[in-house]
């Protein structure tokens, strides 16, 4: 099947139409003219992949990566970096105005480390080969080294012999040491060479199906001169580098005596970043270990105006018995519930930092809240290159 490229999707596919019929297809750009092969066909639309390129796009770049073609873990590595901001920065601009009714300015925050950024992954382990899955599917690229993650963590993967896995999950992280922290699940009993991969990574621990094996199951990691406790099933931003964006922007944001709320607080990064400028603030997580990890976080800085408390933020923050000024929201993908925009209504706080991963989500709330807020100020950041996702910060002033 012959096609024409008309635009791109949200998520970086083309989108062409044949027969009534919308079809996306994977790792092609506008006005390129494809033969293609129909993965999937249903009654709305197909998706395809390309056979051949019959025209290409003057645009097109070829990726770095040698298993980019297969390798689910990209979208947009057949675009410069620079075309990958400007297609980021449309998409926002076509979400907040087709699900929000919203234009504003957009800031665009871009990523130093365009490769090697990422302090985490997941490696998928098969009948003994490691690598990622392919796009929508269980089978499995084989790799042994990845252009997103960090050297450290590229260390572990060209020493994955020594655990002699056959089935299984290793997630790898690193923190700005280059230390190591593993935690490995399968059904079988591996031996690991642990003395081995000592000589070869920063080996911290290993965590094995939830039992601490080796070391310990948490490191140090340092953003803009400040100390977390990172767990090794805690979340933590996996960007360092826009993490220190992340942290400016909600420093400068926070005004000099706020009394503050961080909802959703986890080990409690941006209480401790909010308690530089803030009178006071209270950090409400509804995870045990995390409200622990955060209080040593507050106690290894030496913070004292800071709060954490255990349970559902949004039925802790109406009892919370002061005049709050700031509200710092970063929900999960599914945005904010109706109970949670309820609740910040009614609070009705001076600002609202909301940050999100999720585009789509965030313009759905920000079509409820928009009434009430206004837009100060609105940023990407390009916490995943080279990926369609998109991470937000909008600064909200109560009207």
């Amino acid at each position: 099947m012959e096609l024409t490229i008309e635009a791109l999707d949200h998520q970086g596919r083309g989108i062409a139409h044949k027969d009534g019929k919308v079809i996306f297809v994977d790792n092609a750009l506008k006005n390129e003219v494809v033969e293609v092969e129909v993965l999937e066909d249903t009654k709305k639309f197909c998706t395809a992949k390309v056979l051949n390129y019959l025209e290409k796009n003057p645009n097109r770049v070829k990726s770095k990566c040698p298993f980019y073609e297969e390798c689910g873990g990209c979208h947009l590595r057949h675009l410069s970096y620079a075309d990958t901001i400007k297609f980021k920065k449309a998409k926002i601009t076509n979400i907040l105005s087709r699900f929000a009714g919203i234009e504003t300015d957009i800031k665009v925050v871009k990523n130093k480390n365009r490769d090697l950024y990422r302090n985490k992954v997941e490696i998928q382990i098969s009948n003994g080969k490691c690598g990622f899955y392919k796009r929508k599917s269980h089978d499995l690229v084989e790799i042994d080294r990845c252009l997103n993650t960090e050297e450290a963590i590229n260390s572990v993967l060209l020493a994955l012999n020594l655990f002699h896995i056959e089935n299984g999950t290793i997630t790898i992280r690193s923190n700005y040491n280059g230390e190591i922290i593993l935690d490995i699940k399968t059904q079988n009993k591996p031996k690991i060479e642990i003395e081995k991969l000592r000589d070869k990574v920063k080996l911290v621990g290993i965590v094995l199906n939830g039992e601490l094996l080796f070391g310990a199951d948490h490191f140090i990691e340092i953003i803009n001169d400040q100390l977390f406790k990172v767990s090794y099933n805690s979340f933590f931003q996996v960007n360092r580098t826009i993490n220190e964006e992340l942290f400016k922007i909600v420093e400068d944001s926070v005004e000099e005596n706020a009394t503050v709320v961080d909802m959703c607080s986890g080990v409690g990064t941006l209480s401790l970043v909010a308690s530089k400028k803030a009178k006071k603030v209270y950090g409400i997580e509804i995870i045990p270990n995390a409200v622990k990890d955060a209080i040593v976080n507050a106690k290894m800085n030496k913070i004292s105006n800071v709060n954490f408390m255990l349970g559902d933020a949004f039925s802790l923050l109406p009892k919370i018995n002061d005049t709050i000024d700031t509200i710092i929201i970063d929900p999960p993908r599914s945005g904010l519930t109706e109970k949670a925009k309820k609740t910040i209504k009614e609070i009705l706080p001076k600002k609202v930092i909301y940050i999100s991963c999720d585009p789509i989500t965030l313009a759905r709330d920000l079509s409820e809240l928009k009434e009430t807020f206004s837009i100060e100020k609105f940023y990407i950041l390009d916490m995943f290159s080279y990926t369609y996702h998109v991470e937000c910060v909008c600064v909200l002033n109560r009207r």
